[in-house]
């Protein structure tokens, strides 16, 4: 008989337990959906930049225009995005690594 030890290197090992795989779910629930909606709304900014011109280049107020709300808002949504990361990674991720951190430092001794 075999002791899971020797069954696979601890990398394989730790990636077949449940920690680890929640791990990646929780992860993927959150990068999956925020990458989607990120690059929907680039594709959104360069769509209309191309066939909307005249939407685009409508004058708000002094000389800023749709264009440049909509390239600045870029920037925004791009740091938003990654404060909600780093929420998530806080409260849903950090104590899940380091579990798995732990089992990792634990069968490599």
């Amino acid at each position: 008989m075999t002791s899971t030890r020797d069954e696979g290197t601890v990398y394989e090992r730790v990636q077949g337990s449940t920690d680890f795989q929640e791990l990646r779910r929780r992860f993927r629930a959150f990068a999956f959906p925020a990458t989607v909606v990120f690059l929907a709304w680039y594709l959104l900014y360069v769509v209309l930049s191309g066939w909307a011109r005249g939407f685009m280049g409508a004058t708000l107020f002094g000389h800023i225009n749709v264009a440049l709300v909509f390239g600045l808002l870029q920037f925004v949504s791009t740091f938003l995005i990654a404060w909600l990361y780093a929420r998530h990674a806080s409260s849903r991720l950090d104590g899940l690594a380091d579990r798995v951190r732990d089992k990792v430092e634990e069968d490599a001794r």
